[in-house]
């Protein structure tokens, strides 16, 4: 559970960098009437763009400053067995064996249908899930890569996609460097396969994981890289290049966003909610467990996302009115709408809104609210109102805020 607050955080990092709360106001450019507000409790969250800077101030990944991420729980020297599993699988020994051939049974299929399992329960936050089956995935991709000249192409396609997803997992658990590194394999993977698309789709795992780093202007720059080839090699024709075109376009948006360009990145998110409208009248692509999250409902989520996160709370609740999410749509995009419109709620001032939209996400993701430490940072704050609306004390309990 989420519950060291942010204020405790920020200050347990300040002290040992030997920075007075001055000092991180001038490094950071957030205001040092907003840090002691922070440290002394008085506010307990923060919009994103003042976290990125915090983080930076304190040269610090703004995982670190977040604590760990939903779900999973990271400890350094003390990863569990199934972490080291999939460090190792991303990471294989030096001048270890090679991989062994693929066994007679061996099915292509089976193994893409396999890791396309393994995206659907990481979209799903079933994170533990996922890193006991990784290993074998990518074991397994490896050997396909290394068969026969026939397989091989498919071979490298799978290897990649299991290497993005070893990718994502290490982010997950604030592993950052171990996910560009499982990134960049996947890359040099999937420009060994046959699949146009892949390399643009990993490379939308890079600017992520870039921005988990806080490094935006490169976040920002190899999305538009990417989105720009894309378009320019002609791959926005179908349904699948579409939605890879959209994942990117929606990352350099977050970056310009973060980046405190929010007009930028609302004209971006504007344009890929037009050309989102495009994908169901493309012929069908292939499993979209695959591809790239890109439809009209991902955009509204992310456009409602970025409004909440720089000011923009009414419009935020307005994008959100009436939703209508695809069958496609991940649980995880699921509950970030709903935290996003409780954060929106709080903003306003309406914490009987707010609470009603927490309960509603309580009841479809308790595990993942527990652990997100947003989501605890949003109930703290509410529980600090001189009036509590009805629901918000079970909230608190349920979030061990308090007994």
């Amino acid at each position: 559970m989420a519950n060291e607050d942010l204020g405790r955080t920020l200050r347990r990092l300040r002290r040992p960098a030997g920075l007075t709360q001055e000092e991180l106001a001038e490094r950071s450019g957030v205001s040092v009437d907003v840090i002691r507000q922070l440290e002394q409790r008085r506010k307990h969250s923060a919009r994103l763009p003042t976290l990125h800077a915090l983080a930076n101030g304190l040269g610090v990944e703004l995982t670190t400053l977040l604590g760990d991420p939903p779900g999973l729980a990271a400890g350094g020297d003390h990863d569990g067995p199934r972490f080291v599993a999939v460090r190792r699988a991303i990471m294989p020994p030096l001048w270890g064996p090679g991989p062994p051939p693929p066994e007679a049974d061996f099915s292509p299929d089976r193994l893409r249908e396999r890791i396309a399992d393994a995206w659907t329960h990481y979209h799903a936050a079933e994170f533990d899930t996922v890193m006991k089956v990784l290993p074998d995935l990518i074991a397994d991709a490896r050997s396909a890569a290394a068969g026969s000249e026939a397989g091989r192409a498919d071979g490298f396609a799978a290897l990649g996609k299991a290497l993005q997803l070893g990718g994502h997992v290490a982010v997950r658990m604030g592993k950052t460097d171990l996910a560009l590194t499982g990134l960049e394999r996947a890359i040099e993977a999937a420009e060994r396969s046959a699949d146009p698309l892949l390399v643009p789709m990993i490379v939308n795992s890079v600017a992520w994981t870039y921005q988990r780093q806080g490094r935006l202007a490169d976040a920002l720059d190899v999305a538009e890289r990417a989105a720009g080839a894309m378009q320019e090699a002609g791959h926005t024709g179908t349904a699948d290049g579409l939605k890879v075109w959209g994942g990117l376009t929606m990352s350099a948006a977050t970056s310009a966003a973060r980046s405190g360009d929010y007009e930028r990145a609302a004209a971006m998110m504007e344009t890929a909610e037009r050309q989102a409208a495009r994908v169901s009248k493309l012929p069908a692509g292939t499993d979209h467990r695959m591809i790239s999250v890109f439809s009209p409902s991902s955009v509204r989520i992310e456009r409602v996302r970025l409004a909440v996160q720089y000011g923009h709370s009414a419009q935020a609740l307005e994008l959100a009115e009436g939703m209508r999410l695809s069958k496609d749509t991940p649980a995880s995009w699921r509950t970030w709408l709903l935290l996003d419109v409780a954060r929106a709620h709080t903003d306003l001032g309406d914490a009987p809104g707010a609470v009603r939209t927490l309960e509603s996400l309580r009841r479809v993701a308790p595990t993942w609210m527990q652990h997100h430490t947003l989501a605890v940072a949003v109930v703290r704050d509410l529980w600090s109102l001189p009036n509590h609306p009805p629901g918000l004390r079970s909230l608190a309990e349920f979030l061990g805020i308090v007994a």
